[in-house]
């Protein structure tokens, strides 16, 4: 950990003290930042993914303008998908969307076997050039989606408030389901170990529909295939998971022993704390939509955030990612609220 300038995060993954609560935020290379807007004007969506230059810029962004303690990889979760062979697009002012959705068995067939610097050497590259431009300040997060969450998209095709063609797909296709989920675990997990092996010093899993299934239905298929990503991962790259709308999940999510749980804002931090413990690592949960509001309310729901997790084993961020219309100065009022945060206020836990 000390092989970084600014290694709070590592030390809080670890459980280590801190001089001060280390924060990062969802989304932060993004469309907020003016300086990412003027790297927009120049290429669209899809040649920054695919432009290891491009990507390695804008990942270095937030990090040179609001001082966060660490840098996440510009990218995107459905590149495991696209890896895959599905036709991913992305068009301005429309969600992603993957063309000719698996909507039956034998479409299975239609998925490639994944070879990890071939089909996505340019996020590895992206990742290696954000490493060397860092020159150690922070650490780098790497990401992807949990296999339930890319499943539910390569099934579906888009997003959808209910995913009702994916989840029908569990129920109709069980053993079809289950061998996709088993792949993207094999997929996703080896894809973050290249990650981590190319620089990342963190990963991120995003589980963005764990709230799709209830508690019986994620336990019995998208769990299992998280756990054979962690796996893959254990005692190489700490990990955090972030499930969105999981409240009703967290005990399963902790048991796999990832070192972080991120929350989105729907949870309560203290009731998260009383029903894990100290176990595992939180991370959150501050609702995006609060940065909307003048720095002096952003300081004051940022502190009783903080107060309500505390200080050991804590990372601070947001609930979901930063909206794109967020001032700017905001984001950093946040970012400055967290660190301004007396830490001395509170003694060490016992993990």
């Amino acid at each position: 950990m000390s092989e970084y300038q600014n290694d709070r995060l590592l030390r809080a993954l670890h459980r280590k003290p801190v001089d001060r609560v280390p924060v990062w935020m969802m989304r932060q290379a993004g469309r907020y930042l003016p300086e990412y807007r003027a790297v927009r004007r120049r290429a669209d969506f899809m040649t920054m993914l695919s432009t290891p230059e491009l990507a390695a810029q804008v990942t270095l962004q937030p990090v040179d303008r609001l001082g966060v303690d660490a840098a996440i990889v510009f990218s995107d979760i459905l590149v495991v998908p696209r890896a895959m062979g599905m036709e991913l697009r992305i068009d301005s002012g429309q969600g992603p969307r993957l063309l000719e959705p698996i909507r039956a068995p034998e479409e299975l067939r239609r998925l490639r076997s994944v070879i990890i610097e071939r089909d996505l050497g340019y996020v590895l590259e992206a990742v290696r050039q954000a490493t060397v431009a860092l020159a150690r300040r922070v650490p780098l997060i790497g990401f992807a989606g949990a296999p339930w969450t890319l499943m539910a998209y390569m099934v579906e095709g888009e997003g959808s408030k209910s995913f009702a063609v994916a989840r029908r797909f569990l129920h109709a296709y069980p053993e079809a389901a289950r061998q996709l989920l088993d792949r993207l675990a094999a997929v996703v997990g080896e894809f973050l170990l290249a990650q981590a092996e190319a620089g990342a010093a963190v990963v991120q899993v995003f589980e963005s529909w764990a709230g799709l299934l209830g508690p019986e239905d994620y336990r019995r298929w998208a769990l299992p295939a998280l756990e054979r990503v962690l796996e893959i991962l254990r005692g190489r790259v700490p990990v955090i998971v972030f499930a969105k709308d999981g409240g009703h999940v967290l005990e399963p999510l902790a048991e796999l022993q990832p070192h972080g749980l991120s929350l989105d804002w729907t949870i309560d931090p203290t009731g998260a704390r009383e029903r894990l413990g100290h176990r595992v690592v939180l991370q959150g949960n501050l609702d995006p939509a609060v940065l909307y509001a003048d720095p002096a309310y952003i300081q004051e729901r940022t502190w009783r955030m903080v107060r309500a997790f505390g200080v050991q084993g804590y990372i601070a961020n947001l609930g979901h990612g930063i909206l794109p219309d967020t001032p700017p100065e905001h984001a950093q009022a946040f970012v400055e609220a967290v660190h301004g945060f007396p830490v001395s206020e509170f003694a060490p836990v016992s993990p």
